[in-house]
């Protein structure tokens, strides 16, 4: 599906994804994917295919729940300091193009921008620190607080009481199907969908309107803005 031509009058608040959608999902396709059982087979001394078996399985069997997204759930299950082995990356975190230019221009708008993020808060400190994303924020909130995935509407109804906001008048922006369907089935009026969140591997999101970059939404931003 292509990209909606957005009408900013009908949008007050601005729900945004931050893994895959403001930043390159790059950094954590390769944390889980490479770096960790690479270093995970150095600290246990032990075949790193075999790591990568037993981690790759262990990544599947919780997909979309809390603790797929937890690091301290990741940190107890492998003993290993998740935390320091992110900084060891920290250099791949990088924000997507055209996302400061967008994030700005909403802010011109006088819209509410609300990062909501699936990311366990120690992690969305680092990407925090490394990006300073929040200078376009106007709240940051982490499932984690809720104790529920964005996938599960149990989440979106204590987002509702956290932060009041209008469903029908907020536009929602993800890179994952199973969380767009989820924000559907709650109500949001304006969905919309990243083509290729990590920038290395190729993939396209057909059930949804969706955009490749931000800079298709620069010109209806900036035509609102006047």
């Amino acid at each position: 599906m292509t990209a909606p031509s957005l009408d900013w009058s009908r949008i007050d608040t601005v729900l945004l994804d931050m893994d895959g959608t403001l930043l390159d999902l790059h950094f954590d396709s390769y944390f889980w994917l490479d770096h960790l059982p690479a270093r995970l087979a150095q600290i246990r001394g032990k075949p790193e295919q075999e790591i990568r078996a037993e981690l790759y399985a262990h990544i599947r069997a919780i997909e979309g729940t809390l603790n797929w997204y937890c690091l301290d759930y990741w940190a107890d299950q492998l003993q290993v300091d998740i935390m320091a082995l992110k900084e060891e990356i920290k250099d791949k975190i990088q924000l997507r193009p055209h996302v400061a230019e967008f994030l700005q221009l909403l802010r011109d708008l006088g819209k509410k921008v609300v990062l909501i993020t699936n990311s366990h808060p120690k992690g969305l400190d680092l990407k925090l620190e490394v990006t300073a994303l929040d200078q376009w924020l106007d709240l940051i909130i982490s499932s984690h607080e809720f104790q529920e995935p964005k996938e599960v509407q149990a989440f979106w109804t204590a987002l509702l009481e956290r932060e009041p906001f209008d469903p029908a008048r907020a536009l929602f922006v993800d890179d994952t199907e199973r969380v767009l369907d989820s924000a559907k089935a709650f109500g949001v009026g304006f969905l919309l969908g990243i083509h290729q969140p990590d920038s290395q591997t190729p993939r396209r999101l057909d059930s949804y309107p969706a955009i490749d970059h931000f800079d298709e939404l620069l010109p209806s931003l900036r035509a609102a803005r006047g």
